[in-house]
C-alpha cells in the first residue's frame, strides 16, 4: 500500500486535494442534492498534476447527455481518478482510489 510522507495509509481523497492545491486550481464549492462539496478547478493544471505526481494518465473518457466529459485517469500502481468537466469549464473530482484494473473488451460471440 502506497504512504504518505507522515507514514499515514495512502488516502485518495486527501491525494487529490494535495493534487488540485498544487496545481494552483481554485477550490470551488458545488451544491448538488446532497450537499457536498466538489473539488474542482482548471482542468490542465489538474491533468498536469496527475501525471506529474501520481503517474496516471488518462484511460477512458465519456460524453455525457448533458454535455459533460468523464475521464478516468489510472497509473500502473493501480491509482485512479475520475474527473468531470462541464460543458461551461471547470473540471471537478468525482472520485479517486487505488486498485486500479484494466479489463479486457470482450465482444459478444467472440473467443478470448
Amino acid at each position: 500500500m502506497r504512504t504518505t510522507s507522515n507514514a499515514s495509509p495512502f488516502n485518495p481523497f486527501r491525494a487529490a486535494a494535495a493534487a488540485f492545491a498544487f496545481a494552483g486550481a481554485a477550490v470551488v464549492s458545488a451544491a448538488p442534492a446532497s450537499a457536498q462539496q466538489m473539488l474542482c478547478g482548471e482542468r490542465d493544471g489538474i491533468v498536469s498534476t496527475l501525471s506529474d505526481s501520481w503517474h496516471e494518465e488518462r484511460t477512458a473518457i465519456g460524453l455525457s447527455n448533458t454535455g459533460a466529459v468523464y475521464e478516468v485517469f489510472s497509473s500502473p500502481d493501480g491509482t485512479w481518478t475520475i474527473l468531470l468537466t462541464t460543458p461551461d469549464g471547470p473540471t471537478c473530482l468525482v472520485g479517486a482510489g487505488e486498485h486500479w484494473e484494466t479489463m479486457m473488451l470482450q465482444v459478444a460471440g467472440e473467443p478470448v
